[in-house]
Order: structure tokens, then sequence, then C-alpha cells
């Protein structure tokens, strides 16, 4: 095969833009998005893999209560802080360079976790994992949108590619379920080391380099400090929320901390010689809008499967691998809404797409509002669950592509990281909002089916009436059709 022309060194003519990698054959293109999707399963599959092997960490390690929830907060931590980091880092330092770096760390960081014999080692394994997944993250999607031409190639590799993350967030319930019962809770970690080492080496096979070569191989290191140090920072605040509750000083002391990291880092980019995050990209109307709906959007899916497992298990009285084979239909239909929107975008536009999915997605939310405690598994769990995943599944790949579309090549690694920490920072927000809902509605002392699931289907009223708003504001701020994606 012919090698790929090389974007990051050599001299390019004076009408070519250095930043933009010639457009592989089908064939390529298409190694290109497997590889890529392969390394956002991973990813977004260990947010939530870990949880149903919760209780056999603590019994094996001696973990306490606190040090439990840290199996799951130190990677979402690390991997929300960083994400915008390893979002430019790609842009600077190559794409498949941070790609290979990330990947490499995650799967090492699986290694040490998956052989802890101390409480501390996990916790670090986790936190490292995080750190891994924030740099490899971005890189995906910019892989891929520096192979595909913009045009429906794109839009179908992006539509994978939501399709593969949703998925992969779906099936963390069922595959720690399976693995834990059939194995250990080691596997819930090991599972990642063969699977990550065969992605790094087709990665270092068939992956071509590309970065910006401006000659400003430089990064913004006060503006990485301040924005990871802020990120962070807002993260353990929101986490905090549900030991400490809102108002407690272990809550509030960092969300405001984070806030004001986070004016200071606006504040530095403003003079910065050479910005982390040049603020000109929210100038994009495509950009700003689609990242602000991704976080609404990310902060309801992230609670939707929850409270859905919650509810299987606490009140249906499901085991845990029970209550993830009942998500499976949902995650079917996500992968099914992404990869229908691709389709539908050329007809009818990037906007009227989201919005329809999102409608969608909020008619699943009422339905499952009405949940009862001796429900059944169709009405309850199979139906809404379908119509809440196959509609944000639609929804969501529309913003995907406005957003890293709307973005300038130079700054492809940014716009991915940006979305990225949209949708992870929405998502850990909403899920500890919808939360407190849940606690204020469990009206008595000690829980019961009754009140338990009354807490529930209030959470999802508050998401129901959240994805109406949503859908509004996507009407009145997307792009329209002379914007349209495909």
């Amino acid at each position: 095969m012919t090698p790929m022309p090389r974007t990051d060194t050599g001299k390019a003519t004076p009408t070519a833009d250095p930043s933009i990698p010639s457009s592989p054959p089908p064939s390529r293109l298409w190694l290109v998005v497997l590889i890529a999707c392969a390394g956002q399963f991973l990813v977004v599959l260990d947010v939530s893999v870990v949880n149903v092997a919760l209780p056999s960490m603590r019994t094996d390690l001696g973990l306490t209560a606190s040090g439990l929830q840290w199996v799951v907060n130190a990677y979402s931590i690390a991997f929300a802080g960083f994400m915008l980091l390893g979002g430019r880092a790609a842009d600077l330092f190559g794409r498949k360079r941070m790609f290979v770096l990330g990947l490499g760390l995650f799967t090492l960081a699986s290694v040490a976790g998956g052989l802890a014999q101390e409480g501390w080692q996990l916790l670090a394994a986790r936190a490292v994992q995080g750190l891994g997944a924030a740099i490899l993250s971005p890189s995906t999607l910019t892989l891929l949108t520096a192979a595909a031409p913009v045009g429906p190639a794109r839009t179908r590799a992006v539509g994978t590619w939501t399709a593969v993350g949703a998925a992969g967030g779906a099936a963390g319930g069922f595959v720690g379920g399976a693995l834990v019962d059939l194995l250990s809770w080691r596997w819930v970690l090991l599972i990642n080391v063969p699977i990550g080492a065969l992605v790094l080496a087709c990665a270092c096979l068939w992956l071509t380099e590309s970065r910006v070569t401006d000659g400003r191989h430089r990064l913004d290191l006060p503006g990485a400090v301040l924005v990871t140090g802020g990120l962070a920072t807002l993260a353990y605040g929101i986490v905090q929320t549900e030991e400490s509750g809102w108002g407690a000083p272990e809550t509030l002391v960092p969300l405001t901390a984070g806030l004001l990291l986070l004016a200071a880092f606006v504040a530095w980019e403003t003079k910065a010689p050479a910005p982390l995050m040049p603020l000109r990209i929210f100038r994009t109307r495509a950009v700003s809008a689609a990242n602000a709906t991704m976080a609404l959007c990310a902060s309801t899916t992230f609670g939707s499967w929850f409270f859905m497992t919650v509810y299987a298990q606490n009140v249906l009285g499901y085991t845990p691998l029970q209550a993830g084979l009942a998500l499976v239909p949902s995650s079917v239909s996500v992968i099914a809404g992404s990869k229908l929107a691709p389709r539908l975008l050329p007809r009818f536009g990037a906007r009227a797409v989201a919005v329809a999915g999102i409608l969608l997605g909020a008619a699943g939310f009422a339905w499952q509002s009405t949940m009862t405690p001796d429900g059944s598994y169709v009405p309850s769990i199979l139906i809404p669950g379908v119509l809440i995943m196959f509609g944000i599944g639609i929804g969501s790949t529309p913003l995907a592509i406005l957003a890293t579309t709307g973005a300038p090549p130079s700054e492809a690694g940014l716009a991915s990281g940006l979305i990225n920490t949209s949708r992870t920072m929405g998502g850990a927000l909403g899920l500890a909002i919808l939360s407190t809902v849940a606690a204020a509605f469990t009206t008595t002392g000690t829980p019961t089916p009754a009140s338990l699931t009354e807490g529930y289907a209030a959470a999802f009223r508050v998401g129901a009436c959240v994805l109406l708003g949503t859908a509004v504001l996507m009407a009145l701020w997307l792009p329209g059709r002379e914007r349209k994606a495909a």
C-alpha cells in the first residue's frame, strides 16, 4: 500500500493546509474508523463497568465506603480534568502520537489495577487510567475528522464513533456483571489489556500522523494548569455532592475553587500569546451551540442508565447480570439511532434531526417516569429505555459533527476535547443533580421499593423537562440547513 503523505514534516505547497492529511482510500479510512472507535469504546466502557464490581473489590481489598466511591471518582475526575489538555496536545504533538500514548497509559494502568493488592494501589491505577483516557479520547474523534473529508464519509464515520461510544456506556453494566459472575472483579480491568494491546499494535501499523505545523509547538503551560486544575476541582466538587450534599463545605469549597480557576483560565486565554484554547472557537455558532446542548443531553443520559439499573436491582429484584441483560435492547437502540442519523442529515439538516431525536428521548423519559414498584420488564424498562436511547443516539450525532466540522482543521483536537469535556462534565453534573432530586422525593427514612420508585420517577420527570428545554434551545440556536453537516 502506498504510504500516506506525512503532515508533520516536510514542506507544504503554498496552497496546502499542512494540518489536513490527504484523504485515505475507503478501505484505509474504515481501518482508521475501526481503530479510533475501539479506543473510544474502551474509554467510555470504563466509566461504568466497575460499578457492579464494587462489592467484590471492597471484600477483597478491604476498602471503606468512601474508598469504594473513589474507585469510580478517581477515574472520572482525571478523565474530565485532563481531556481539554489532551485534545490540544493532539493538535500540537501529533494525533497518532497522543492516541498511542493515551492507549498505552490506559492499558498499563489496567494491568496495575487488575493486579492491585491494596486499596490505594487500585485507586492510583484508576486515576492513571483516567489520565490515559483523557489523552486518548479526543484523539479518537480527531483521527476520524482528519482522515475523512467533509461530507457523507465524515458524517458516517462520526455517526459510528457516536454509536460505539454510547454503546460502551450502555454495555458497562452487562460486561461488568458477566465478568464478575463468571471470573472475578479483577477481569473488569484486565479485559482491557488484550484489547488495548491489539488496538495499540493496529494503531502503530495503520494510523498516519497529523498535527498542526504552524511553527508554534509550544504548550500554553499556565493555561494548561488553570484549565486542568479547574475542571478536576469542579469534578471533585460534583462527586462530593453524593456523600456530603450541595450545601456542605466539602462540596461548596471545591465547586467555588473550580469555577474561579476556570474564570482565571478564560481571562488568561484572552492575552496568552499561544493560547491553549483560542476563545475565537466559540464565535462559531455550530461549535458553541453544539457544546452547550451536548452538555444538557449528557446531563440526562448518564442519569438514565444509572436510575434504570438501580430500579431494576433495588425495586424489581434483578441481579447485576440480569439488570445488565435487561438494558441490552437499549444499548442496541442507541447504536441504531446513531447509525440512522447520518442517513437523515442530508435530507433534513442537522438542527431538525437533533431536535427530533431529543424530543423522542424526552418522550422516553416521560414514559419512564410512570414506573411503579410492581412494574414488569416490557412497559417499565424495555419500551421507555429503547425510546430514550434511540432518541439520544439520533440527537447527539449531529452535535458531534457540528462541533468538529465548525472548527478549523488546526484546532480539530481542541474541538474534539471540548465536545468530550462538555459531555463528561454535563453528565457528571446532571447525575449529581438527578441523584439529589431522587433523594429528595424518597419520602421515608428507611427506603422501601415504593419510596425508591417515587424518587427515581421524579428524577426521570426532571430529565424529561431538561430534554424538552434542550430541544427548544436547539431549535433556536443550532445552525439551520445552510450549515448541515452532511
